[in-house]
Parts: C-alpha cells; structure tokens; sequence
C-alpha cells in the first residue's frame, strides 16, 4: 500500500515508519522536523521509502498529495499538554484543523488511521474502568484538540482510531517528558523522584506496539474500521506510585518522596479497560518491566540534546 504518514519522524512515526516498510508497504513521511531530528536517516536507502520537508497546515500541500495515497495515517500534532499550553494557536492547528483539512482532502474511499490519547477520558472512577462507550471529558487543551478530530473522523467514517495509553519506550526521536521514560531517566541520573498526585492512576504502552496495533488495524480495517479503540497493558493500570515502586525493582538504589505540591495538567486519573482491540485479536507484546530494561540500556548511550515536547 501507498501510506502517508505525517508527522513521522516524531516519537511514534520513527518507530512506526520502518515497521510499515517492512512489511513492504510504501511509505511517504511528511514532517516539518521541528525538533531538528533525523530520526529516519536508516530507512533512505530504502526507494519504498520518500520524505518530504513541510507543514499540515499547508492545505494546499495536502490537497496535492492526497490522491497518491492508498491510506492515511496523521501522526502530526503538538503532543502534550505543556506544549498545547505553551503555543494553544498551533496546537489547534496542528492538531485539530490540519486533521479536518486532510479529511477535506480524502476520499471516501482513502482509509484513516489515527492515534488519539486516552487523556480524553480525564478525570474517571477509579473503580469502573473506561471503555470506549465512557464519555469523553478531555481537560487539557491537548485532550480537547485529539478529542475533537477523533470525532470529526469517526463522523466521516472509513477510519479506525487508536487511544492510546500514555506511551514509553525507546525510540530514534527519543522523547524524555513521557511519564515512564521521564521517571527511569530521573532514577538513574538523580535516583530519587519527588511525587505528586500520586495516586493518579494511567494506563501505559510500549511504543514498539504502537507500531504493532497500526499494522494489525491495517491488516483487520475492514473488520474494526469506524470504531474507537482504547490501546495499553491491561496489567499496567497503576498510580505514579506503583510505578515508581516497578522502577525501583530495576534500580533499587531510587528514592520517593511525596509531596503535596504540584498539578498534572491533565489531571488523568483513571483506569482504562482494552478488552475491546483485545477481542479484535490484539494484544501487547511488550511488559512495563521490559520497557524499564530497554530503557536502562538506553539511557547509557544516551547524549546531549532535545528530548522533550515541553
């Protein structure tokens, strides 16, 4: 298939990529590097494989492209509450309008697959899991804007959308501002994490299943398509302090403290049922404990740079 992808050079997308190109796909990577990466510099040999330098909000770019393409994929937004709240202009932009204006440019025909985020859900009873039927109650600017272009796909139709769980894992545009990846980064440089709220409960998953529930929704869209689907380890609904008492298995020297300072500005708070993708057939493969191992290894080559959304 001929797959547009983008934004695929960030977190998720340089994962992602490749993965379409081994299985032989044809991908295009359309991304504005904002971050000054070079994340997919291993795929250009690759003559399945064509980056172009540029912007969504570029309608009449998307306009142009948008009959070459078997499928899309819109990884592109700004990712994070932090960063929605710092420039809420592009935010809106980047991760409502530029989606609106790629369906305008879609066929009917042109299938979409979408990753939205399971902040949507906010504030949730911490004793009935969200399932897709849970209304949305997004917080954050951030969960509004993926809230709101989730809904204006799934109105269009032909389209499958992912919400994933809050993300970890090692990847070539490496992002240090996910809560996992920030955690076990705090516990081998400072070996101790100051924490709030927490008992906030999230649900989390391995960015290399990301990439794995992108291909099994291509390969199942017709079965799943014009659906939501919430995406994580259903062993890993826990508290930022049961995380934290994971991580210390794996690095036993880390100290946590609590404090009564401090605000997440998603307030996401809640645990999320997956049984749905997983009685479409798919389930994780990698655990939390695996995740924390890769990460621990990668944090040992890991040099000076930008690493964060924020």
């Amino acid at each position: 298939m001929r797959i547009l992808v983008t934004g695929g050079a960030g977190y998720l997308g340089s994962v992602l990529v490749p993965a379409l190109l081994a299985r032989g796909h044809q991908v295009t990577v359309l991304d504005n590097l904002m971050y000054g990466q070079a994340s997919l510099l291993n795929v250009c040999h690759l003559k399945r494989f064509e980056f172009l330098k540029g912007d969504v909000r570029d309608t009449s770019l998307l306009n142009r492209l948008a009959p070459r393409f078997d499928v899309f994929m819109p990884l592109a937004a700004i990712v994070g509450a932090p960063a929605c709240d710092r420039d809420p202009i592009a935010a809106v932009a980047v991760n409502y309008d530029a989606v609106a204006a790629l369906n305008r440019s879609r066929a009917p025909s042109q299938p979409v697959l979408f990753p939205t985020t399971n902040s949507g859900y906010g504030i949730g009873a911490r004793e009935v899991p969200c399932t897709e039927e849970t209304p949305l109650r997004p917080i954050s600017l951030y969960g509004r804007t993926k809230v709101d272009a989730e809904r204006l796909l799934l109105d269009a139709g032909n389209v499958i959308t992912f919400r994933l769980a809050t993300v970890f894992g090692t990847s070539p545009r490496m992002r240090l501002d996910l809560l996992v990846n920030d955690f076990t980064y705090r516990a081998v440089t400072d070996r101790f994490i100051v924490l709030f709220e927490e008992h906030f409960r999230r649900n989390y998953l391995h960015v290399q299943d990301v990439a794995r529930v992108f291909l099994f929704g291509l390969e199942h869209f017709d079965t799943m398509k014009n659906e939501p689907y919430n995406v994580g380890l259903s062993e890993a609904n826990l508290s930022k302090r049961e995380l934290c008492d994971v991580i210390k298995q794996h690095v036993q020297e880390l100290a946590i403290f609590s404090s009564d300072v401090g605000r997440d500005p998603d307030q996401r708070d809640y645990t999320v049922s997956n049984i749905k993708i997983e009685r479409a057939g798919w389930r994780p493969a990698t655990s939390l404990h695996e995740g924390i191992e890769e990460l621990l290894k990668g944090y040992r080559m890991l040099g000076p740079g930008k690493h964060t959304n924020a």
